[in-house]
């Protein structure tokens, strides 16, 4: 009965961790009437990670077209491509995706049109093209 005690204190504990967290770094309001936390006051770009990337699927005449979201999201789990490296990746859009500097280009293109390939979603004579580039204006 103690190990069941425990294990559910721990579990609280965690929980009220996470909540401090996200609390002390202004992604939650403690209620409605809460003033904003002052990480939310200055000025934020949108981005979650620093760059941005293009993500294109060159078809066999040369002609690029935007990855679909859901390709770049299917990659993006982990429990599809089970490498840590690729963790600080964020699908934002059709051909877009976020990084950060721990995710090495080099390496990205090759996994991706492997994962795309092994998915049926690129085929044979197609390829992907990555480059790293500002972001689409937000409407």
């Amino acid at each position: 009965m103690l190990t069941v005690l425990d294990a559910i204190l721990r579990m609280f504990v965690d929980v009220r961790r996470t909540i401090s967290f996200f609390v002390s770094c202004g992604a939650v309001a403690v209620n409605a009437d809460a003033r904003p936390h002052p990480a939310q006051q200055t000025s934020y770009s949108g981005s979650m990670f620093v760059r941005s990337l293009s993500i294109q699927r060159i078809d066999a005449v040369g002609a690029a077209q935007p990855c679909p979201i859901r390709w770049i999201d299917n990659f993006a789990m982990r429990n599809f491509t089970n490498d840590a490296v690729f963790d600080d990746t964020l699908p934002v859009g059709d051909g877009w995706l976020e990084a950060g500097h721990r995710v090495p280009l080099d390496r990205l293109r090759p996994a991706m049109e492997d994962w795309f390939r092994r998915k049926g979603y690129l085929k044979p004579g197609e390829r992907l093209e990555i480059v790293e580039r500002n972001p689409p204006a937000k409407p």
